[in-house]
């Protein structure tokens, strides 16, 4: 399944909050003892989820979003995806330079972290009776059946058509041919946005690498693929086009995956030894050299702002 219509995936200054009730503290307590009760402030707490997220995915890459758990990417992916509430949402995403309108909406397909499937079910039965509820009353039953058939031969599916998806009780199929079933899902309706919510979760390096492979096949279609991926090998990383690495709600990357080292150590930062970028980024995102980063991003502020006014002074053609 090619895609017909693509997509190019804007994002700018993507901010997100949330608002929480807090336990009345001891103070709040000592205030009601004296008559006066606890106010608004006291109880309630505004939480920063994303703070001026911005990025780009284009047709025919794969944009990854790195960061350890709590980071923001669900989140994220939530917003871009339109699956956030509008109440404490800020920022702007645009799809063709354009507010996402139903149409695109409809050509956006989204893979959550847990596969919702019925586990007594064989693959070729979820996808063939998917078809027939998710797609067009103006398609026959037969040609239903060919885009879900279709969609299992796209997604290598072909050898377990016949198992179980089963669970826990029950033995059925992989842990990532479910993965690719659950994306095989969201296929039948021939996305020209796919959006994958930690799609390797719970696989093996080998599992997770053919997943990747089989979503770099799907952008060399045409589609816009944006995942998010918790820790991923370095055969895994070099399959990305684009990374936006996140940390606490911020970012702290955004660019090509395959020039994230040489802009770190081009700022005076590199690992002491060789390792996988993936967890070159991961150990920034945790904090383990935030210190020795923020020291040396206000020392480039501070040279910058100098070099500028001495260039001011020096040039006598400058307005003053």
């Amino acid at each position: 399944m090619s895609s017909s219509y693509p997509i190019t995936l804007k994002f700018m200054d993507v901010g997100y909050r949330v608002k929480f009730e807090n336990k009345i503290n001891r103070e709040s307590n000592i205030k009601k003892i004296f008559g006066h009760g606890p106010t608004i402030s006291d109880q309630i707490q505004e939480r920063t989820v994303l703070n001026g997220i911005t990025g780009m995915a284009s047709p025919g890459e794969i944009l990854a979003i790195l960061g350890p758990s709590g980071s923001g990417k669900s989140t994220l992916l939530n917003a871009l995806a339109g699956r956030t509430l509008a109440n404490g949402f800020t920022g702007t995403v645009l799809t063709n330079n354009r507010k996402p309108a139903k149409q695109i909406m409809k050509r956006t397909g989204f893979v959550s972290q847990d596969d919702i499937l019925y586990p007594h079910l064989t693959v070729r039965e979820t996808l063939v009776f998917c078809s027939l509820l998710r797609l067009p009353k103006s398609l026959s039953k037969q040609e239903k059946t060919l885009v879900a058939e279709s969609a299992i031969s796209e997604l290598g599916l072909t050898k377990c058509e016949n198992t179980i998806i089963g669970n826990g009780f029950t033995r059925g199929i992989s842990g990532g041919e479910r993965k690719r079933v659950s994306i095989a899902h969201e296929m039948l309706i021939n996305p020209s946005l796919l959006i994958l919510d930690e799609p390797t979760s719970g696989l093996d390096a080998t599992a997770a690498y053919r997943l990747v492979l089989t979503l770099g096949s799907l952008a060399q279609k045409g589609k816009t693929i944006v995942t998010s991926m918790h820790q991923p090998s370095s055969r895994v990383y070099q399959m990305f086009d684009s990374v936006l690495v996140l940390s606490e709600g911020a970012c702290l990357y955004f660019g090509k995956g395959s020039q994230a080292m040489a802009y770190f150590e081009s700022v005076g930062y590199s690992p002491s030894f060789p390792m996988n970028p993936a967890d070159f980024l991961l150990d920034l995102a945790n904090g383990a050299y935030a210190l020795i980063f923020c020291l040396i991003c206000a020392l480039i502020s501070l040279f910058s702002d100098s070099v500028e006014l001495t260039s001011h002074d020096q040039n006598p053609f400058m307005s003053r």
